[in-house]
């Protein structure tokens, strides 16, 4: 079954809670149909129709990503995986990125802290997947790879959770892999998974360096949600066109990535039937070690397994 999901108000939070109650409830196989308004929680569907200004239904004191959800799997229950398959995403026809002056680390080693604040306006275009910028005299254009930057379900403890960092349920993980045709599978915690979607970016490098993508709406997200009832995972893992991706995620760059690495090398070993330090081994030349994102106060690593890669 198809959900079409509507751009309101009433189906948009900016937190994580188990104790939230669900906009929609579906079944394992179920697909859902969304907009989604850019970080600064606007949506124009065209450049000759104005800006929609959204807000949050939970009231937060300081909302920061518009998300749609929370939705409850029918059967879901803790230490089950969810995997959402992105099936096609839109970007809208606007995005923006901004960076300096803020207090952040990068922009403290850049040198940046005194800097102005300096602001993107991107125009895309999702036919041909380009977007393009103007600074000063010169104009800039990239190709887009639209991904959405978070993906999450609630975690199982009492409280409310903003929605920056990731953590072992998902969230913000900002991972420019998770594109058309990748799965991510995350860790549910809650009955019902209760998972939430949102944070569209049309283009972003490894690190996200400045604290932002090309932050942008997106018109159109098909995503399908699948319950894998005999299948445990402590931290999310992803299948996507690049390769096989585990994630690792904490303040410590270095813990970040020693998780990741033992979630590739564990996967390795359910793969090829080797042990743990053979797979280690075969990792050392395989698998790619990428900085996620180190701009969301717990830090991403991925770890990349490509495709066709060992055979």
């Amino acid at each position: 079954m198809i959900h079409i999901i509507p751009l309101e108000n009433k189906n948009l939070h900016s937190s994580f809670s188990k104790h939230y109650s669900p906009i929609l409830t579906v079944q394992s196989g179920d697909t859902i149909q969304v907009s989604t308004p850019d970080i600064k929680w606007g949506y124009s569907p065209s450049p000759d129709q104005p800006k929609q200004l959204l807000s949050s239904r939970e009231q937060e004191d300081q909302p920061l990503h518009p998300m749609i959800g929370p939705i409850k799997i029918e059967g879901a229950k803790p230490g089950m995986v969810l995997e959402i398959r992105t099936n096609d995403l839109q970007p809208g026809w606007y995005g923006t990125n901004w960076a300096g002056k803020l207090p952040s680390w990068q922009n403290e080693k850049l040198q940046l802290l005194d800097s102005e604040r300096v602001q993107l306006d991107w125009k895309l275009n999702a036919r041909q997947m380009t977007g393009s910028c103007v600074i000063g005299e010169k104009e800039f254009r990239v190709g887009l790879s639209p991904f959405l930057g978070l993906m999450g379900n609630a975690p199982s403890e009492d409280g409310i959770f903003s929605t920056k960092p990731p953590r072992s349920v998902g969230g913000n993980i900002d991972c420019k892999e998770l594109v058309r045709g990748s799965s991510l599978f995350l860790p549910i915690e809650v009955d019902g998974a209760m998972f939430s979607l949102g944070d569209g970016h049309a283009l972003q490098g490894d690190g996200e360096s400045s604290g932002t993508a090309i932050e942008c709406p997106m018109d159109f997200v098909d995503v399908t949600l699948i319950l894998h009832e005999d299948w445990t995972l402590e931290m999310p893992r992803a299948n996507t066109p690049a390769g096989w991706i585990a994630f690792g995620f904490d303040e410590d760059l270095n813990e970040a990535a020693a998780t990741a690495l033992n979630g590739i090398v564990e996967l390795m070993q359910e793969f090829y039937a080797i042990s743990k330090t053979e797979a280690t081994a075969l990792a050392s030349v395989a698998v790619d070690l990428r900085i996620t994102q180190v701009v969301n106060g717990v830090k991403g690593v991925h770890a990349i397994l490509p495709h066709g890669v060992i055979r």
